[in-house]
């Protein structure tokens, strides 16, 4: 049986049409589930974190960072794509 493989994706910027659309065809494109997702906006700013199921080998994670980083530079926003394995070891308690 294989491992579920995810990705921890954080989105911060002010708040625009199209973010979460634009966020997710990226991930559509790669071949990667959105698994859990929550998003708000605070004084007109726009937050998001979710979580992706990235265990598809069609989806290489490094592209999917790629697309991802690139997409935040095109919309003005921040978009960080981490591995959950690592973003797990970095706020262990």
């Amino acid at each position: 049986m294989n491992e579920t493989k995810k990705a921890v994706i954080s989105v911060l910027g002010l708040d625009r049409k199209g973010i979460i659309a634009r966020v997710s065809g990226v991930l559509y494109n790669n071949d990667a589930n959105i698994l859990d997702i929550s998003q708000t906006i605070v004084s007109g700013y726009f937050t998001m974190v979710l979580v992706a199921d990235i265990s598809s080998q069609e989806c290489v994670f490094d592209v999917l960072s790629d697309e991802l980083t690139a997409l935040g530079e095109e919309m003005g926003i921040q978009i960080r794509a981490q591995r959950s394995e690592i973003f797990d070891s970095m706020y262990r308690i």
